[in-house]
């Protein structure tokens, strides 16, 4: 029988497990934005023209698209943690790669950083929200809103030290040299804290496989469910990411100085909206936080993209943040919950929120170009519609709390 110090300690690795997730994901966010912040600079040294860095840019597409498809088998196979772990590491190889590739002009390598980046983001994502779930599991509450919410803080701080660094002019070299230390500092401090063996195909799947019995999860009617929750979730969050400032800019006549603060204010409500999801999903259930989400963006976007003035327009998008920021976290909660296959679950809907976010930028691009932004973004709003519809047939249970298996913990 299990004694009462043995599970403390059980508990506690288990935290300590939470704890490493958090800063992995810390790490992507902090990278991401640092390089955000030096773009114009990094254009400047390389001395790419628009179309030039367009193509540059194309790197971070291409290796994000190859690691979100490349995940989720890998992850089946050999586990989570190699893969978590070697993602992570080449996000943070990958902003080494973009800097002194600054410092040498030389924009091919900076292609290079970013497909390594973007590489490294889908790889260890993935293998993070199959992690997420399965802590969800052993502790019995919800751990991704918070997983994602260490993400948009990381995002939040490396913006607001990229916008400082910025204002003084040092050198976008050093910052994104001081950024990797960073990174490199809680990457070693997260490592011990993940464990092997997680995610891992069990025997008798594979056995099914092998008897050619195997189907896949996308022929559960709540896995497609979930599925088409997170990509429209993932799209409303991608449409703001790359469109909210030109959106401000353009469709207000504002200073661009007012598309920065409009997006800062949405980075925001997205963080302060998943660090306060955990006890708000307990308190009221997936089925409701959803569809008030997707209410709230609902709401938010029509209103950014047809607002009379910069005010209200300012004010939209704290629905819009807060109504997107539940949204792709409590999703992947929701396909995790079944024990039996969660790995592959939780890493097919959460493909579809990344190829959301890959594919939604240009679709929203090209039809904004034939009929205006603030029209292209009611797609987005479309999409949420659906979201409020299907959260009626959402599984509404809790994550359950399971033993813990000390072996593999």
């Amino acid at each position: 029988m299990t004694t009462r110090p043995q599970e403390e300690h059980t508990i506690a690795r288990v935290r300590r497990r939470r704890a490493s997730l958090l800063a992995l994901m810390l790490i992507v966010g902090l990278g991401l934005a640092s390089w955000v912040t030096r773009t114009p600079a990094v254009r400047d040294a390389v001395d790419a023209s628009t179309a030039q860095m367009g193509l540059i840019l194309f790197g971070l597409s291409v290796g994000s698209m190859v690691g979100v498809l490349a995940s989720g088998p890998l992850v089946a196979r050999i586990g989570t943690r190699p893969i978590a772990l070697t993602g992570i590491a080449l996000v943070t190889v990958g902003v080494a790669v973009i800097a002194l590739s600054t410092a040498v002009a030389a924009g091919v390598g900076v292609f290079v950083g970013l497909v390594l980046f973007g590489l490294g983001g889908g790889l260890g994502e993935i293998a993070l929200n199959v992690e997420g779930a399965e802590v969800e599991r052993l502790l019995g509450k919800p751990v991704l809103p918070l997983l994602h919410g260490f993400f948009s803080l990381g995002t939040v701080i490396g913006a607001l030290a990229g916008i400082w660094l910025t204002a003084i002019e040092f050198p976008a070299l050093w910052h994104l040299l001081i950024a990797v230390v960073a990174m490199l500092a809680l990457f070693f401090w997260a490592v011990p804290g993940i464990p092997a063996g997680v995610g891992i195909a069990n025997r008798n799947a594979t056995a099914r496989a092998a008897a050619g019995r195997k189907t896949s999860v996308w022929r559960e009617p709540v896995v497609v469910l979930i599925g088409v929750v997170v990509l429209a979730m993932a799209f409303a969050e991608g449409a703001a990411n790359d469109w909210l400032p030109l959106l401000i800019v353009d469709g207000h006549d504002a200073d661009p100085v007012w598309g920065s603060l409009v997006y800062a204010g949405f980075a925001a409500m997205m963080t302060i909206g998943r660090f306060a999801g955990g006890p708000v999903v307990v308190r009221f259930g997936r089925q409701v936080v959803l569809r008030v989400s997707a209410i709230m963006a609902i709401l938010g976007v029509v209103a950014v993209a047809f607002a009379p003035n910069i005010a209200v327009a300012m004010i939209a998008v704290v629905l819009w943040g807060l109504g997107a920021s539940l949204g792709f976290p409590v999703a992947i909660s929701a396909a995790g919950d079944n024990p039996d296959r969660s790995a592959e679950r939780v890493s097919a809907v959460a493909t579809s929120g990344y190829l959301a976010f890959l594919v939604g930028p240009p679709l929203l691009g090209f039809v904004g170009e034939l009929w205006g932004l603030p029209n292209a973004m009611l797609i987005v709003a479309a999409l949420l519609v659906v979201v409020a519809i299907a959260t009626f047939r959402l599984p509404g249970q809790q994550p359950q709390t399971t033993e813990v298996d000390p072996v593999r913990e």
